[in-house]
């Protein structure tokens, strides 16, 4: 061997940085893992990835770049051979005892973390009991043992079949025209109104004017949040009750403002990706006055299930990877379950995520066969749940008009909105009585300066939080900055 190599005469220590080593780690790198697959992503230029908030930050807000993953915490000792705790009390994992109403409210009081890690409706030991159908009573309450009664006890062929079409996300000329041909003026129901829907926007890019006629017409706007931001579990995991109330409080307060519609009339939610954020969504929910969630997806079951209020259990399990649905009770507050669409096998919630690879008569035969697997058992409501990029394949949208042409030939089945229909359920009303039934007549006594917006505004304004310009189209006046969460305009909401 060469003799300058056998011995180390001149040993070195040296210091070097690296990205990729802790201590100079990539910390804007991070993974998802949906369905047992790793996708690896990146936060945009200057920004960290925050582990325990679980999104993208300035750095001068990170101070956790070395954590790598969440730590997994204990399971409580809730249920011993013998009593580990007096009376009113339960036993962290550590067995130290602590006052039972502290497990599962939102804030750690074990050492160990166990009294908040396993929190979900099988769990919580300060949960709702199982339906019990004897003290909930309609209007208000409502709730079967397995999710699949018919409200009223009303025989399937008493019952109409409801069909609720949904649309997420912004209303703005991408889709006007869509929208418009979708509810032309001659597809009505069988009592003679035209067939409607529910809408949940998404602040970014919508036009208020639009929203506004929309909502002249009889359709529901309902509330999908302000930022819909990513990652995904951020609004399972790390929305704190003030994300919450911003986002969808806030969201109800710009609709209010730039569209004109009432506070009382933005009745219902929907988290984006229909991820559910367990009770403090809720909290928010029933604090603001929203009535009803439609963010639960249930398991595919046969017959399906009916909407329920949240005074007893939910009747299903929490469907779903990493999902927390809510553990409380909430009397009162419907939850409007998707229940999913099957084909061949493939479960999926909103349309536009089932196989893309079908025919124009295979995605017609998976509408009519998920629809009648509603209209010939219990007639609980079939939902159809769009994303409008799921039309940007032109056979798509001929399929969607053929399916509703075809459907409102029948005479028992409707095309309604959520709350349409959960006014349905709080006075079930047989197919026979229904050209009576209030709720469901053409809506008419608009307030006239709403019927028509006289003098629109395009206003163009500045955001640091979208960095640039957006144009925000209302049929009122414009503001100095444009509406988002804590900004100088959003805190006006508060």
């Amino acid at each position: 061997i060469e003799p300058n190599l056998i011995a180390c005469n001149h040993p070195k220590s040296c210091k070097l940085a690296s990205r990729q080593v802790k201590g100079e780690r990539d910390c804007a790198k991070y993974y998802w893992c949906p369905r047992q697959k790793v996708l690896e992503f990146r936060c945009s230029a200057g920004l960290w990835f925050d582990v325990d908030r679980q999104i993208c930050d300035f750095k001068l807000k990170i101070d956790n770049c070395e954590k790598s993953h969440d730590a997994s915490t204990p399971r409580p000792l809730l249920a011993t051979e013998e009593p580990i705790c007096p009376s009113g009390q339960l036993a962290c994992a550590d067995r130290k005892c602590i006052n039972r109403d502290l497990f599962c409210d939102g804030q750690i009081d074990c050492a160990d973390g166990s009294d908040e890690s396993y929190c979900d409706p099988e769990n919580d030991p300060n949960g709702p009991v199982r339906c019990n159908a004897n003290n909930c009573t309609l209007p208000d309450c409502f709730c079967s043992t397995d999710g699949t009664i018919i409200p009223g006890h009303l025989k399937p062929e008493e019952t109409p079949q409801m069909v609720i079409l949904t649309f997420d996300d912004a209303v703005n000329n991408e889709n006007w025209e869509i929208y418009q041909k979708i509810f032309a003026s001659n597809r009505t129901n069988a009592n003679g109104c035209p067939i409607s829907t529910t809408f949940f926007l998404s602040h970014e890019y919508t036009n208020y004017r639009h929203v506004q006629k929309l909502w002249n017409d009889g359709h529901e706007i309902a509330v999908h949040s302000i930022t819909h931001k990513q990652p995904e579990l951020w609004w399972t995991f790390n929305a704190t009750m003030e994300d919450w109330f911003d986002e969808f409080a806030g969201m109800a307060n710009i609709v209010n403002r730039f569209a004109g519609i009432p506070l009382d009339e933005l009745r219902g939610t929907r988290v984006p990706f229909l991820r559910v954020g367990w009770n403090t969504q809720f909290i928010m929910m029933k604090e603001f006055g929203f009535l009803y969630d439609s963010s639960m997806v249930a398991p595919r079951s046969d017959p399906p299930l009916w909407p329920f209020t949240l005074d007893y259990r939910i009747p299903h399990k929490c469907h779903g990877s990493r999902q927390r649905c809510p553990s409380r009770s909430f009397p009162g507050m419907w939850e409007m379950i998707m229940n999913p669409f099957d084909i061949e096998g493939h479960i999926c919630a909103m349309v536009d995520s089932c196989p893309t690879h079908l025919s124009e008569d295979e995605i017609y035969a998976m509408f009519m066969d998920n629809f009648n697997r509603h209209y010939t058992t219990n007639r609980a409501p079939f939902g159809l749940y769009f994303h409008t990029i799921w039309f940007k394949e032109k056979q798509n949208f001929k399929i969607l008009l053929r399916f509703i042409d075809d459907l409102i030939q029948n005479k028992d089945v409707f095309f309604v909105s959520n709350y349409q229909a959960i006014e349905w359920m709080r006075t079930p009303t047989p197919i026979s009585q229904l050209n009576n039934f209030e709720p469901w007549k053409c809506k008419k006594d608009i307030e006239p300066n709403l019927i028509a917006c006289n003098h629109p505004k395009s206003c163009k304004l500045a955001s640091r939080q979208v960095k640039g310009e957006r144009y925000l189209h209302t049929c009122f006046d414009c503001p100095d900055v444009y509406p988002w969460v804590k900004n100088e305009f959003g805190l006006e909401f508060k």
